[in-house]
C-alpha cells in the first residue's frame, strides 16, 4: 500500500464512478461510520481514513510542526486523494475535520464535488459578533482536562481541535479564508449540540464564499451519525445524492 495509505488506514470499499470520502472527527476513528457504508457500497466507492493521532495510526509519524495548525491535516488528506487517483470526490467530514476539507478545498478545488460538513465549527469560543458556544474560562479548564489525561499531546493541539485560539485576529483570518470556498457546502447540524450551537451553521452559511445549504436535524448530540443514525444516515444520503439547486 502507498506511504499515505499505510500511514492513514485507508480503506476503499464499494464500486462506483462517485467516490464518497469519509472523514471522522476528532476523539473518533473510520468505524465512526458504520451505520453509513452499508448504503453507499453498492452505489459508490467509499473511501475511509484515519486522521493522524487517531485510531492505530502510528504515533512516530506524529510530527508536532505539522499538526500545529489544520492546514498539516489537510495536505495529508491532499496526499491521500492523489495517491488513490481521487480525481473528484464528495467529501463528508464531520466536526474538525469538516473544516480540514475546507481547507484542502482552497488548495485545490477541482479534487471536491461538494463537501458535507456535519456539527462543523471553525471556533468554539465566542469572540465579538461570533458566538462559537463557549467562553475562554471555559475551554481553559477543558484544555488543562485534555493534557492532564493525555487526550491531547500538548496544548497547542488540543487548542487547535477546540478552535480557541485566544488571537481575535484568527477569527477574521479565518473569515477571510471561507470566503475563499468556491466548493458547495451542505451544512447538516443537531438542533441541539453543546458542542457547536446553531448560530455556527449561520455563520458558516452567511461567510462561505460559494454555494451553501444549511438543515438541522431534530436530533441531540454532537455526533448524530452515531447516536441518532436513524435520522442522520437519511440526511446524508439525500445529500449526498443531490446537489444543492441553482
Amino acid at each position: 500500500m502507498s506511504t499515505a495509505g499505510a500511514a492513514h488506514n485507508v480503506r476503499v470499499l464499494g464500486s462506483g464512478e462517485t467516490t464518497v470520502v469519509l472523514g471522522h472527527g476528532y476523539g473518533t476513528e473510520q468505524s465512526v461510520w458504520r451505520h453509513l457504508v452499508p448504503h453507499l457500497v453498492d452505489q459508490y466507492k467509499v473511501l475511509l481514513y484515519d486522521n493522524m493521532g487517531a485510531g492505530s495510526t502510528n504515533p512516530d509519524y506524529f510530527d508536532f510542526d505539522r499538526y500545529s495548525s489544520i492546514e498539516g491535516y489537510a495536505y495529508d488528506l491532499l496526499a491521500i486523494l492523489e495517491e488513490f487517483n481521487v480525481q473528484k470526490c464528495i467529501y463528508v467530514g464531520h466536526s474538525l475535520t469538516a473544516m480540514v476539507a475546507i481547507a484542502a478545498s482552497i488548495f485545490r478545488p477541482d479534487l471536491f464535488h461538494k463537501i458535507i460538513m456535519i456539527a462543523a465549527t471553525p471556533r468554539m469560543v465566542n469572540s465579538g459578533d461570533y458566538f462559537g458556544g463557549f467562553e475562554q474560562r471555559h475551554l481553559d479548564q477543558v484544555l488543562a482536562g485534555m493534557k492532564k489525561n493525555n487526550i491531547c499531546h500538548d496544548m497547542g493541539q488540543a487548542a487547535l481541535v477546540l478552535g480557541c485560539d485566544m488571537d481575535s485576529e484568527a477569527v477574521q483570518e479565518f473569515s477571510r479564508t471561507l470566503f475563499n470556498v468556491t466548493v458547495p457546502c451542505h451544512i447538516i447540524q443537531s438542533s441541539k449540540d453543546m458542542c457547536v450551537p446553531q448560530s455556527v451553521g449561520e455563520y458558516l452559511n452567511n461567510n462561505l464564499g460559494g454555494k451553501s445549504i444549511v438543515e438541522v436535524m431534530s436530533v441531540e448530540g454532537h455526533l448524530p451519525h452515531l447516536s441518532a443514525p436513524e435520522v442522520t444516515i437519511p440526511v446524508l444520503l439525500r445529500h449526498i445524492h443531490y446537489d444543492i439547486a441553482t
